[in-house]
């Protein structure tokens, strides 16, 4: 999420911070900025949009100077605008910073600066820093920044400048990444290694909780308390293209294994200090109206109609309250019954799905509350819908929406937990229990794909199929769906995903010998079910391979010929896990078959037509 770029040397700063901004905009963005020191002190360019926008500013009045920073933001606190974009100052002018991230308790310390008399012009949370450096500094920068970020909670990755010291660029790490390029008279900071692969392959890679303070000449690396450190130095082999992909050979298995930092950043701010309850601080659906509450309508399409099935299953359990799904391209057409006690829910990864926005609107006009869940701030559904629940997984940009998928089902997760808080329908004890729950998640996926090969060779070995079926019971059944739909779009593999209880009601008749089946056994309360449904596709010919808890692998064994285990939790969350082996098998299939993954054929990331 974001871009960071860092430069102090004697290069024109300009261009190297542009330059590097490119190379990160596969990233995703909606607005761009410089700081720049020149001779008149530090000054700042930026402008909503693409970077053309923003270079087309410099074109009449470039920013000439020694040092600077750069920023593409992708926004989470404030639409995208001139005034919301990256990098930010205090009101004196003198101090500027660029932020990757999120700050916690931005509400609160924006609310005590304000009353110390600082005046603050965007909606962010990183302008809070800029004016917490300025007030804490004494002559000392790396002081300064030190001292700011003592008072702040959440995921930062920082670059700082003073107009006080310009010969300093200080850069921080705090659960967001940054890396220090080295150079000959020079030096760098970049959120990610493309950003300065033109102009040095040595790099220092941070680790939470640590800093660097940067000149021409030198780099000193220090823990945030002030102690130094030393670090070995890399040296990155790697292409440009190679770079932009984080060293993976595509973006969709990139995008797979930043999930665990997508669960971590979508949950991170809304849980409280000490992890009983969910908070949703910017929320405009009041308490009152969540009481009032009749019904939820969640409107979505494709995977994230996938990840409505679950969401919508999970609210049912937790809030106790009903809830219907529908696909966004058909819900205007059936009249649904909306009134102004209904909550729809509508879910997008882009924000500008074209069905989606049509039902959101029909919604509205029917008076009821819209909720949106979407990974981009400023676009269309999220300025047009009520409230929005950003699921801050970052850009994807393959095609097949993997970490999106994921995102939106902790987004659901938080949004259940919250309600059934207001409504009463759980305890205390048991939100505590799920929430607990939900913090493992990052550390479960990180676990599954480090055993991703065993995914691999099942991929290989189905890849030369051209049908396969996959059956589950209730949740399994809307999560192999989703795995259903990941294969087809990437492998061109014909895949169906049935309800395995529906078998015999005339699905059973296209089993024949050899053929691949997919079952996914997680939910113990239908597992003696599933496992009778297994044998009826079996004893029809069919290849059985099943995805389930390593508990229950051996007794599978028996009815199955292959097993994959995956790691236990809580029955409603089991689906941000099942779904990542299910990830896996489309990705490695279609690499098997030779196709193009992160751009398959006759598909868009966005459809934006009805």
């Amino acid at each position: 999420m974001c871009g960071i770029v860092g430069y102090i040397g004697k290069r024109d700063t300009q261009t190297v911070l542009i330059e590097g901004l490119k190379k990160l905009e596969y990233r995703g963005y909606d607005s761009a900025g410089i700081a720049v020191f020149t001779p008149e002190g530090l000054q700042i360019a930026k402008s909503i949009g693409r970077l053309a926008n923003l270079e087309s500013k410099l074109e009449n009045t470039p920013l000439v100077g020694s040092a600077g920073i750069g920023h593409t933001r992708w926004a989470t606190h404030g639409k995208p605008s001139d005034v919301n974009s990256h990098p930010h100052t205090d009101h004196s002018q003198k101090f500027s910073v660029v932020h990757n991230g999120i700050v916690e308790n931005y509400l609160e310390l924006k609310e005590e600066l304000i009353r110390q008399g600082y005046e603050f012009v965007s909606e962010t949370d990183t302008e809070v820093i800029s004016h917490l450096v300025a007030r804490e500094y004494e002559g000392d920068i790396v002081k300064a920044v030190q001292k700011a970020i003592s008072y702040m909670r959440g995921a930062f990755a920082l670059g700082v400048l003073t107009e006080y010291e310009p010969n300093k660029l200080v850069a921080v790490r705090q659960a967001s990444p940054l890396i220090i390029g080295l150079g000959e008279g020079e030096n760098f900071i970049g959120s990610d290694i493309p950003a300065i692969l033109n102009y040095t392959r040595n790099i220092y890679i941070l680790n939470d909780g640590e800093m660097a303070v940067l000149t021409e000449d030198a780099v000193e690396l220090m823990t945030i308390e002030g102690n130094f450190i030393s670090r070995e130095m890399i040296s990155v082999d790697w292409d440009t293209v190679t770079a932009e992909k984080g060293g993976f050979d595509h973006f969709m298995l990139k995008e797979i294994h930043e999930q665990p930092k997508a669960y971590r950043d979508t949950m991170r701010g809304r849980i409280s200090e000490n992890g009983g309850k969910v908070v949703f601080p910017d929320l405009k659906l009041t308490e009152e109206k969540i009481r009032s509450l009749s019904s939820i309508h969640i409107v979505a399409c494709g995977t994230a109609y996938n990840a409505g099935l679950v969401g919508g299953a999970a609210i049912e359990q937790l809030v106790r309250i009903p809830v219907m799904n529908d696909v966004a391209s058909e819900y205007r057409y059936r009249s649904p019954l909306i009134t102004p006690d209904t909550l729809v829910i509508v879910v997008s990864q882009s924000g500008e799905t074209a069905d989606t926005l049509a039902a959101l609107r029909e919604a509205h006009a029917n008076g009821a509350h819209v909720l949106a869940i979407t990974n981009v701030v400023g676009s269309s559904i999220a300025r047009d819908a009520d409230d929005v629940i950003a699921t801050l997984a970052g850009p994807e940009i393959a095609v097949a929406s993997t970490k999106a998928y994921t995102s939106q089902l902790i987004a659901f997760y938080l949004l259940g937990l919250y309600m059934a808080q207001v409504r009463g329908t759980q305890s205390e004890e048991e939100i505590a229990h799920v929430i607990a729950a939900m913090q493992s998640l990052p550390e479960q996926v990180e676990s599954m794909l480090e055993k991703a090969d065993a995914v691999k060779a099942y991929a290989e070995q189905i890849a030369g199929h051209e049908h396969l079926f996959f059956i589950g019971r209730g949740l399994d059944f809307s999560v192999v769906q989703e795995g259903s739909l990941k294969l087809k779009e990437i492998s061109y593999i014909h895949s169906e995903a049935y309800a395995a209880g529906e078998l015999k009601h005339g699905t059973l008749a296209l089993i024949e010998e050899g053929i691949p089946v997919i079952a996914l056994v997680t939910q113990d309360n239908v597992l003696e079910k599933t496992v009778s449904n297994i044998k009826e596709v079996k004893a029809r010919g069919a290849d059985v391979m099943a995805i389930t808890h390593e508990e229950h692998v051996a007794d599978l064994l028996k009815s199955v010929d292959q097993a994959l285990s995956i790691p236990k939790t809580l029955p409603m969350l089991t689906p941000a896990l099942s779904v990542v082996p299910l990830q896996l098998l489309a990705y490695y299939a279609a690499l098997a078959r030779g196709n193009d993954v992160d751009k398959p054929r006759n598909l868009a990331k966005s459809v934006t037509v009805e």
